[in-house]
């Protein structure tokens, strides 16, 4: 049953609104301080404001103190001001203040109702689109709620769309894959490959031959002809992670695939056209690599048509309990807690004893040893 706070101090009004909105959980205040102790305790989604309140009910200064409490401590809270018959200077006022509607004494039962009805739907309708929005980024693995993330979850419904080359940057661990892989899952390539590949983590004798493959007999111990990374990408996504660790002698042929949409398997001289996404991510300052030389600036400008800037989770506030509680319900497949309240014991003290560390350090502390008990 929903809840709707009455604030209003004639009891007779009361007892009308008790009978008449049989079908609310109807909560009922007869004065400012009342009001604002029944808002923190109930938490009602609609409110009807009587601006005639004590101690001066001739006077709307006391119900447009108490509107602004209201506002001011829950502002998705729908209020419903009620005026005298001849009093819309206040109810301009009222709605200029945050009121969702206002209604002019006297009071009708029946179009009173209509009213608050039509206010409990358009909360509903707001939090369902919320809901919708929160899953549609949950859904492509992309999780939080502060300004930052909702910019840059924004920023990668725009850019999904389009076949613009994506330069990620962010700190080791801030889950630049995990953001790439939600530019694909949006993109209309999301139902071809997405491959991904780390510059960092491969030597560089092998970099190549792993992203442009090689021909039968290229080296010592190509005893087959092997598709590399970009080739097998053909149609999807390539994620060039750690790109600035990219060697610079490779760089050239990785800057002429992106110019010409064509490779050369190490060791081969035949030209094969290949269709992909590009995103590229890195720690590095490629700026500074640049002015070093170590660093293509042709190929910077060519991967960086649009970049994001991926914030690390000490930046984040209290999307770390978010998280926290992702990597802490999902290996066990729980439905995720999109809320940050109710934490166990367990959880809340991870996230202590992970303080400032990013998010791949809190995947990889939240995943220990389920054999590791702590008291709720």
């Amino acid at each position: 049953m929903d809840t709707l706070l009455v604030i209003e101090d004639d009891l007779g009004i009361q007892k009308q609104l008790k009978w008449s909105l049989a079908d609310y959980h109807v909560i009922f205040a007869d004065n400012r301080q009342d009001a604002i102790n029944a808002l923190r305790r109930h938490e009602p989604q609609v409110v009807t404001l009587d601006l005639g309140l004590p101690p001066d009910p001739t006077n709307a200064s006391e119900g447009l103190q108490t509107l602004q409490d209201i506002m001011a401590l829950a502002p998705s809270t729908k209020v419903i001001v009620i005026t005298g018959n001849d009093d819309k200077d206040n109810a301009l006022t009222s709605i200029a203040l945050g009121a969702h509607d206002f209604y002019q004494k006297p009071i009708d039962s029946d179009i009173l109702k209509v009213i608050i009805e039509r206010a409990f739907i358009v909360t509903k309708l707001e939090q369902e689109n919320i809901q919708l929005r929160q899953s549609s980024m949950d859904n492509h693995g992309f999780i939080g709620n502060c300004p930052k993330i909702q910019h840059v979850c924004r920023m990668v419904e725009r850019i999904a769309a389009t076949e613009i080359s994506t330069l990620i940057l962010g700190e080791s661990g801030t889950g630049k894959e995990v953001l790439a892989r939600a530019i694909h899952n949006q993109s209309p390539r999301c139902h071809e490959p997405f491959i991904a590949i780390n510059c960092a983590s491969i030597p560089e004798h092998l970099l190549e031959s792993e992203l442009f493959g090689f021909e039968k007999g290229a080296f010592t111990g190509a005893h087959k002809t092997t598709v590399g990374k970009i080739e097998i990408a053909n149609g999807g996504t390539l994620f060039l992670d750690e790109i600035g660790d990219m060697p610079y002698t490779l760089q050239a042929k990785i800057l002429r695939f992106l110019q010409e949409k064509v490779i050369e398997r190490v060791g081969g001289r035949t030209e094969i056209p290949v269709d992909v996404k590009i995103v590229c991510a890195t720690h590095q300052n490629l700026q500074q690599m640049m002015a070093e030389k170590t660093f293509r600036e042709d190929l910077f400008f060519r991967i960086s048509e649009i970049t994001i800037e991926n914030p690390p989770l000490r930046e984040r506030g209290s999307d770390i309990i978010l998280l926290a509680k992702y990597f802490y319900i999902s290996p066990i497949n729980k439905p995720i807690v999109k809320s940050t309240g109710s934490l166990t014991m367990r959880c809340m003290l991870y996230v202590i004893i992970i303080g400032p560390a990013i998010f791949a350090s809190c995947k990889i502390k939240l995943n220990l040893p389920r054999s590791w008990q702590m008291a709720k």
